[in-house]
């Protein structure tokens, strides 16, 4: 058996997190993935530690290590004509470009994509910016934090009373490279009946908008702007942590048949026949009495109690794990999310498929570790011609 996406080669030209999540998740489905990077310093997150994946001389901090399996490492300075050579070349051999310079950065060095399109017509080319190829934020900067702030992403998120907060991780990054993978299939499947490639115009704006969904539809039905709730649903209840005699729970109840299950377990049957509990909407019409009705009951109760008595009837909720305890817990194990130390610290891929090998992952590279073997066996260079330009800095290795 095969991989999904064996036989396709992705010229990753990203830098970060949103580009290099989406090329690694395009290496886990199996296509081979050429990572170019400036020889003088490789990705941007190279730099980004501690903590360090081994000797911290080699430049793979743990950021480095959450995106970056499965890639070989080339590098490659585009500023100079045989750097931009080399890489147009690779594009001509390549089935996908990966890249996320400013809009039109790659122009100057004929590496935008109706300079590699018209080599290549089959190339599927993805950019990947802060707002897009167009608009008149399109030639600013945009970086995580800054487009959760722009899209409205912070203004819901934090307590009501304190200021607003970003999500624990560069989550429109790792959205925008999903979107990025998501975008690219489509593109590969459409070539697969036209023989031509395409350009992906990707904006981490766009996504951060698109993915306010309920809370955006809110606004857009009623006019009213949602606010920050801290853990609770605006449109759901109970839905968010409560605190337990020894530490907190979060309770999803997501339906009245569960929400009267729930009185019942907890001792307050009466709850479900309540005209002002009854029903999610009466709840939610109600939040501040019934978050407060709840809260002075399972104060009472241990977090292990409320763990057992809601597990065993089948009801939404957790515990809150640190990240050391959901990397432990036995799901987690058993999924096999925790990769070993061999493959380099990091957390497997979700994707799982009947008709697929699984194969173990590669760890992510030194710069330019693979230099040499690429130049040689993708573009077909000979060791003379490798060795006069890493002497003339044109590539180097690690």
């Amino acid at each position: 058996m095969t991989r999904p996406l064996e036989n396709i080669r992705v010229l990753d030209l990203s830098r970060v997190l949103a580009g290099p999540w989406a090329t690694q998740m395009l290496g886990d489905l199996g296509a081979e993935i050429v990572k170019v990077e400036r020889p003088s310093s490789g990705d941007d997150t190279r730099s980004w530690g501690p903590p360090w994946y081994g000797d911290p001389k080699e430049q793979r901090s743990a950021y480095f290590m959450a995106a970056n399996r499965n890639k070989s490492s080339v590098a490659i300075d585009m500023s100079v004509p045989e750097g931009a050579d080399l890489i147009r070349e690779l594009a001509k051999r390549s089935d996908v470009v990966v890249e996320n310079f400013k809009t039109g950065g790659l122009a100057q060095y004929g590496l935008d994509y109706a300079s590699l399109a018209a080599i290549n017509p089959r190339l599927v080319y993805c950019s990947i910016t802060g707002f897009g190829q167009d608009g008149p934020r399109a030639a600013q900067p945009g970086y995580d934090l800054m487009i959760q702030a722009l899209s409205g992403l912070m203004s819901i998120t934090g307590e009501p009373d304190r200021e607003p907060q970003k999500v624990g991780v560069a989550l429109v990054d790792v959205m925008t490279g999903l979107h990025a993978v998501i975008a690219i299939l489509a593109a590969l499947h459409q070539r697969a009946s036209t023989g031509v490639g395409q350009y992906i115009d990707l904006a981490l704006f766009d996504v951060a908008v698109s993915a306010l969904a309920n809370q955006a539809s809110n606004y857009l039905v009623s006019g009213t702007v949602p606010g920050r709730l801290g853990n609770a649903h605006p449109n759901i209840v109970p839905y968010q942590v409560f605190d337990t005699a020894d530490g907190q729970i979060v309770l999803a109840i997501g339906n009245d048949r569960q929400f009267a299950d729930f009185a019942t377990i907890i001792g307050r049957p009466e709850w479900a026949t309540d005209d002002r509990f009854r029903t999610n909407a009466a709840r939610v019409a109600n939040r501040s009495v019934m978050v407060e009705e709840i809260a002075s009951v399972l104060r009472e109760y241990s977090t292990v109690h409320c763990v057992t008595i809601f597990g065993k009837a089948g009801l939404p909720h957790a515990p809150i794990n640190d990240i050391a305890s959901a990397l432990d817990d036995p799901q987690a194990i058993h999924r096999g999310l925790r990769m070993p130390a061999s493959v380099g610290f990091s957390v497997a891929g979700p994707l799982r498929f009947s008709g697929s090998t699984a194969e173990q992952p590669r760890t992510p590279a030194k710069l330019g570790q693979h230099s040499k073997s690429v130049l040689r066996d993708v573009l077909d260079i000979d060791r003379d011609t490798i060795e006069s330009l890493m002497q003339r800095r044109v590539i180097a290795v690690s």
